[in-house]
């Protein structure tokens, strides 16, 4: 059974840092677009940032952009959100994804709890 394993997440200060660790297994780690959603309490899930499968393009909210950086080790089945000048909005169960369309399939973690609070 393919399964995405995310960790990091926590508590933080306002102003301080995170980085966030998804580990892919069973499936082709390096064929898929690889994704950081957030869902805060009483709010939709959104995208925060992506990156495509060999690294070489990313994409990011307007609300992270500057802040937080997506970034692969396909070596290493990994996928990394990095996290910087957290502010309280911020705080969010965050979910990684990948998506591979040629094979149809659409892969989520089980999200991990971003808390940022004095």
């Amino acid at each position: 059974q393919v399964q995405l394993v995310e960790s990091g997440g926590g508590l933080v200060q306002p102003g301080g840092s995170l980085m966030l660790s998804c580990t892919a297994s069973r499936f082709t780690f390096s064929s898929y677009v690889m994704s950081w959603y957030r869902q805060a309490p009483g709010k939709e899930r959104e995208l925060v940032a992506g990156i495509t499968s060999n690294g070489g393009s990313t994409n990011y909210a307007d609300s992270v952009k500057g802040r937080f950086t997506i970034s692969r080790d396909n070596a290493k089945n990994t996928v990394y959100l990095q996290m910087n000048s957290l502010k309280p909005e911020d705080t969010a169960v965050y979910y990684c994804n990948g998506v591979n369309n040629y094979l149809r399939r659409n892969v989520w973690g089980q999200g991990t709890q971003v808390t940022v609070s004095s």
